[in-house]
């Protein structure tokens, strides 16, 4: 495409991003802290995070407040900041199983060893709006914090549960996974190609936008496919990091880093005959940054749906995988904004050149008929 430059060159674009800073600024009462951006937004913290790929709640606020609350662009934001950190380590494979969970549900069993733990979550509220918060201060959450008697310290407390997905295999009732002993594809320093390996599928969905893995899915369930699940087992918490010790000649040895939270999903899907002639049950898999419990439910339902043969879009791994970047769609509309004036000229120059073509076929037409008409 030929692109030139906009008119007014470096000073306009220095002027247009001061002017951005301006209606960020111009009618505020007071200045918004990255701070409180990641204590009292963490929802849309851990959204930014998923899919700009990188898990870092200080960095995430710092892009939302720095492109203004877009997602689209604060992800842009993450990603592009990711890309210039050096790798120096690769951690140990995370374990969920072993999370420090702080909220669990399953929607396909009633009873579940440790029960139903409903955790913080806005599923069982009211859609309504809460005007008490225009005129919420320090004071009243301070108080709010006291009256209730959170205790902060039950958090840290170990808690952890048995899945669920494996008391049915235990049960023979769910199909095991195909082991992977290769190296993992690496989608941030190798191409994706198609087809693509599990490992890759999974690393697309777990960045992939949101609002777009809600869609898809939520596609396949109305009909445009053949996966709707039930929710095994649901889960949120905090996840052990560690890397392997850099002196140590022992695989058990490793050093803790700290903790990243997550949310983990594994729907049951329709049964299937194994080659023993064994009924058993599916599973789809979903793991996102953060508490992104639709994200990782939609994760779980295209990665499954990617796993079958058909014609529905949801079962095109090709679209699915290349749609789904809120990064690259972000990128590739978004270019739309660049000046386009050499390619539009061109085609304004060829319909142009079209209707005078016509004009003139028109004009000799119309000539003709003119001639044999005084001829007769």
């Amino acid at each position: 495409m030929g692109y030139v430059a906009v008119t007014g060159g470096q000073q306009a674009i220095e002027n247009a991003d001061k002017l951005v800073q301006t209606y960020r600024l111009k009618d505020a009462e007071n200045v918004l802290h990255t701070k409180d951006i990641q204590t009292q937004m963490r929802l849309l913290i851990d959204r930014v995070m998923g899919e700009g790929g990188l898990y870092a709640p200080e960095y995430a606020a710092l892009a939302l407040k720095q492109s203004e609350g877009d997602p689209s662009e604060a992800a842009f934001l993450l990603r592009a900041y990711r890309s210039t950190l050096p790798r120096n380590h690769y951690s140990i494979t995370a374990e969920p199983r072993d999370m420090r969970v702080i909220r669990r549900i399953s929607s396909s069993f009633k009873d579940i060893p440790g029960g139903q733990m409903l955790g913080p979550t806005y599923d069982y509220t009211h859609r309504l709006l809460n005007f008490d918060l225009c005129n919420e201060d320090p004071k009243i959450y301070s108080n709010f914090i006291r009256e209730f008697n959170i205790d902060m310290d039950a958090e840290h407390t170990p808690l952890t549960f048995k899945k669920i997905s494996d008391l049915l295999r235990e049960q023979g009732l769910l199909a095991n996974r195909q082991s992977y002993d290769n190296e993992p594809f690496d989608i941030t320093r190798e191409k994706l190609t198609f087809p693509a390996s599990r490992s890759a599928r999974l690393q697309v969905l777990t960045r992939g936008e949101t609002g777009a893995m809600t869609t898809l899915a939520y596609s396949s369930m109305r009909g445009y496919g053949v996966v709707h699940p039930t929710i095994g087992e649901l889960r949120v918490g905090y996840t052990d990091v560690t890397i392997p010790y850099p002196f140590g000649d022992d695989e058990d040895d490793s050093i803790y880093i700290g903790e990243v939270m997550m949310t983990e999903v594994e729907t049951i899907n329709s049964f299937t005959q194994n080659e023993k002639g064994d009924v058993e049950f599916m599973l789809g898999y979903g793991l996102t940054f953060g508490q992104n419990e639709v994200k990782a439910i939609s994760m779980a339902i295209l990665e499954r749906s990617l796993e079958t043969t058909g014609t529905s879009p949801t079962q095109d791994e090709e679209f699915v995988l290349l749609h789904i970047d809120s990064v690259e769609a972000h990128g590739f509309v978004s270019h739309l904004k660049l000046p386009h004036y050499i390619t539009f000229q061109s085609m304004l120059d060829r319909i142009r050149g079209t209707k005078a073509t016509a004009n003139d076929s028109k004009q000799e037409d119309q000539q003709e008929r003119e001639t044999t008409f005084s001829t007769f």
